[in-house]
């Protein structure tokens, strides 16, 4: 099993991935080591992906997932996944499914604002919220709102996805 959390920038994957995978004692990845030198200096300047940019990082996620469905572990992993067509791509033939964490545009802002040494830059989050087409009900994607605090919604995840937790010592 795969669960790949995902959402726009700030809204919580890396801390909500990484708890998450510990919780359940599975390997953990954030997408945004999987992003290419240049595209990581595009994001630094200020200059937004395109589709184009993003394929090679997408094929880069979905090796790391097929790696890990072929060794027969569990993992979870972070990516933005903005459009239908990345998380269909992300989701296809995959033992995976996908949380969406849900922010509104206001902590977003506040939250990129507070956050430092990153390369994606505030001022990008509105090329982000362009981009970004909510999930639909047909969707393997549960979208859950990041609102209750990070331990909360790891509760959440592994309740409604009916996930084992390791147990803690």
């Amino acid at each position: 099993m795969i669960v790949i959390v995902a959402g726009v920038a700030g809204s919580g994957k890396t801390t909500i991935g990484t708890q998450l995978a510990k919780r359940l004692g599975w390997r953990f990845a954030d997408a945004d080591g999987f992003h290419s030198v240049a595209n990581v200096a595009k994001m630094r300047a200020g200059i937004p992906l395109t589709d184009e940019d993003r394929a090679p990082w997408l094929r880069a996620i979905t090796s790391w997932m097929d790696d890990i469905e072929a060794r027969g572990e569990s993992g979870v992993i972070t990516c933005s996944a903005l459009r239908r067509r990345y998380r269909d791509d992300l989701l296809s033939g995959r033992p995976a499914t996908m949380v969406f964490l849900e922010v509104s545009k206001e902590d977003l802002v506040q939250r990129l604002s507070h956050r430092f040494g990153h390369f994606f830059p505030e001022k990008l989050l509105d090329s982000q919220l362009a981009a970004f087409e909510p999930p639909d009900p047909d969707e393997r994607v549960l979208t859950l709102p990041e609102d209750g605090g990070p331990a909360q919604t790891v509760d959440e995840i592994v309740t409604r996805l009916g996930l084992d937790p390791q147990p803690t010592a």
